[in-house]
């Protein structure tokens, strides 16, 4: 087996979590080191790093895969992370019931694995966009947004080029209806013309979350900002 602890950070925060944590690793995930600074800044713990040739995931109650450009997006974004061997244990890990985390490229990878509905398309800007933007929490009652209010509005940075999420108008209402739309871009901030301002979605068992901001990018003063430390106390099993 390949999957090995993650070097913790020097300036790891030593706050307790009962639980373990897993980031996926393929060729072009650059922002891998990103999210394990921030799963063991916030946890105390160094998640596991998972090589993408794995076909088992040890025991974890959270897997995260990161954001960069998984195999150079040569193909379509994350088309082809998600025919290596890793994600088919990804997808027995989301029937088990645990909780799945996918950011930018790792959402794009979670819907070509389908493990949510929808496509992310080209932004209606025809250009790469690296920026913060604000995020409503659509649905603070899920495993992922359980320690933000319903309605609040949050900082986050974004960076992609494929960012803009569509689903047919079907497929849409039962997400609606269902409160699948977790964050939603705020106050004119959409980046990529997603429809309904849509920025992150859940499937219907409710334990695999994908969003194209950037939370592990905005989690200490250093960053500017702490909004997006909650998401990962609350999918980590911390105490609000």
């Amino acid at each position: 087996m390949r999957y090995k602890a993650a070097d913790p950070p020097d300036s790891a925060s030593g706050e307790a979590s009962i639980m373990k944590s897993a980031v996926l690793l393929l060729p072009g995930l650059n922002r891998d080191r990103d999210m394990i600074a921030a799963l063991t800044k916030i946890s105390g713990n160094p998640p596991l790093t998972v090589w993408q040739t794995e076909t088992e995931i040890p025991d974890v109650d959270l897997i995260v895969i990161p954001g960069g450009f998984s195999y150079g997006d040569y193909l379509r974004c994350g088309a082809i992370a998600a025919r290596m061997p890793v994600l088919d244990a990804v997808r027995k890990k989301a029937a088990q019931g645990v909780r799945i985390l996918g950011v930018c490229n790792g959402f794009q990878i979670l819907l070509e694995a389908g493990l949510l509905p929808g496509a992310l398309m080209r932004n209606a800007s025809l250009r790469f966009v690296c920026r913060e933007v604000e995020l409503q929490v659509a649905n603070a009652q899920t495993a992922f947004t359980s320690h933000y209010q319903a309605g609040q509005i949050i900082r986050c940075p974004v960076a992609h080029h494929d960012g803009n999420y569509f689903t047919e108008g079907e497929t849409l209402k039962r997400m609606e209806d269902g409160n699948q739309i977790v964050f939603r871009y705020a106050n004119g901030s959409n980046p990529n013309g997603s429809i309904h301002d849509i920025a992150g979605v859940i499937n219907r068992e409710g334990n695999v979350l994908g969003m194209m901001p950037h939370p592990e990018n905005l989690i200490e003063d250093a960053h500017g900002g702490d909004d997006g430390r909650p998401l990962f106390s609350a999918a980590l099993g911390m105490v609000a």
